[in-house]
């Protein structure tokens, strides 16, 4: 059988399935991608409803974070560096492109070693980057604090809003309202950690799990596979063309060298013990929040529903201001500004509330 003939038949093997109402989450934001510009969600529904989870690190970026970087911009010797969507993520004392708009330098980059670039040709200046993402970055952010120090670029200096998997996961999973029957893990995510870091949805929750790559034939295969092995409580890896069971052990000794977990907050869900990662005293010197004597406060007053997206307890369509107050061009809330946010795919694919 061809890629289409494989699909097709498991998709008709799902369909004839005896499961009713079964909830799978996928945790990556590329999943949610995937399965929305084709069609999966409703290809299933209501016999298989696919829920979103925490996995756009723009969703879950604080806005006590957006407001300490904002803080920094005060200092006119500051440059912030950052991917562009993180700019239109709204903290207590508005956006970053609102601090654009009044002149502050915040400059958008591409890659972390574009705000290595930026320090070293601005030495009267301290150029700061905004680390945000989950162990998928960290080992690029790690790198450029190593290049950072080892070429003396030491008007350099990270703020680290940086998260990992698996305490968020267990907060999800522990919660007694908690009613998923599988999880499709994140895939980026596993090429860093390996397939293993994720055994402990289905050894400790009793969950069937599976890696998964983002496409059509990967995603209907992890659809089925979760089906197939409700009863079994079964994990597999069914993304070995680039994720292996202990991951990218190189990465890996970057993010050990160059980090510790600590509590961290997540928007929308609250503070989880050891989910953020922030430079150790080995590198303290490149932590903005050391360096700038820099408090991060958290008050959060946005009345939308993220934080309940986020953890699959409400889809966006039950935000009383999605597609109608809440755009991408006007977000309200983080899941509508990141390209991989829940709110942002939903209104690109299904359009405004009626």
């Amino acid at each position: 059988m061809n890629k289409q003939e494989i699909i097709l038949n498991l998709v008709n093997k799902i369909k004839k399935s005896s499961v009713e109402n079964f909830n799978i989450m996928e945790i990556c934001g590329t999943h949610t991608q995937s399965i929305a510009k084709m069609g999966i969600r409703q290809l299933f529904y209501p016999k298989v409803n696919l829920v979103s989870g925490p996995g756009c690190p723009v969703c879950v970026t604080s806005e006590g974070y957006i407001d300490a970087a904002i803080e920094l911009l005060k200092k006119e010797n500051v440059i912030l560096t950052t991917f562009g969507d993180l700019m239109k993520v709204k903290g207590g004392r508005g956006s970053l492109i609102d601090q654009r708009v009044e002149g502050k330098k915040i400059k958008i980059i591409y890659s972390p070693l574009d705000a290595l670039k930026i320090a070293e040709e601005n030495k009267n200046f301290e150029v700061v980057f905004l680390a945000v993402g989950f162990e998928t970055t960290a080992p690029l952010i790690g790198l450029i604090v190593k290049i950072a120090r080892e070429n003396n670029i030491n008007n350099f200096s990270i703020l680290s809003s940086l998260k990992i998997m698996k305490p968020v996961l267990n907060t999800i999973l522990k919660d007694k309202d908690c009613n998923l029957d599988g999880v499709i893990c994140p895939g980026h995510v596993a090429v860093i950690t390996g397939s293993d870091y994720f055994k402990f949805i289905t050894e400790d929750y009793n969950i069937p799990a599976v890696v998964a790559g983002f496409e059509s034939l990967d995603i209907v295969s992890a659809i089925y596979f979760l089906v197939k092995h409700k009863s079994e409580k079964k994990f597999e890896n069914l993304y070995r063309t680039c994720v292996t069971s202990n991951g990218n052990l190189s990465a890996r000794k970057i993010i050990e060298e160059c980090f510790w977990e600590d509590a961290c907050m997540w928007r929308g869900i609250g503070e989880i013990n050891k989910s953020g990662l922030y430079l150790n005293k080995k590198y303290q010197e490149f932590d903005a929040l050391k360096k700038f004597n820099l408090p991060i406060q958290e008050n959060n007053k946005n009345n939308c529903v993220c934080g309940q997206i986020i953890l699959g307890k409400k889809s966006p369509n039950d935000c009383c201001f999605f597609g109608r107050d809440c755009t991408p061009e006007h977000p309200v809330g983080p899941c509508m500004v990141s390209s991989e946010g829940s709110c942002s795919i939903s209104f690109k694919y299904g359009g405004r509330k009626k």
